[in-house]
C-alpha cells in the first residue's frame, strides 16, 4: 500500500494545504465521517439478514388488491 516515506510526504502536503490549526477540527469531522458510514453499514447488513417484513394494505387504499386465491380455494367475487 504506502510506505513510511509516502505517509511522511502526505502528511506534509496535508499540514501545508490546511493549516496546522485547522487539523483537529479536519480529524474529528473524519472521524465522525467514518463512524456514520460505519453505523450505516451495520444497519444495511442487519437489513439483509433479517427476514423481508410483509405489509398488506387495507380495503379502499389505492395499492390494495383482493388477494389471488390459493391452491384448491374457489375464487372470490
Amino acid at each position: 500500500m504506502f510506505g513510511i516515506s509516502e505517509l511522511a510526504i502526505l502528511l506534509i502536503v496535508v499540514v501545508l494545504v490546511f493549516g496546522a490549526r485547522k487539523l483537529p477540527e479536519l480529524a474529528r469531522s473524519l472521524g465522525k465521517s467514518a463512524r456514520i458510514l460505519k453505523s450505516e453499514a451495520r444497519a444495511m447488513k442487519s437489513e439483509e439478514q433479517a427476514p423481508p417484513r410483509v405489509v398488506r394494505a387495507a380495503p379502499g387504499d389505492a395499492t390494495w388488491s383482493p388477494a389471488p386465491p390459493r391452491d384448491g380455494e374457489a375464487p372470490r367475487a
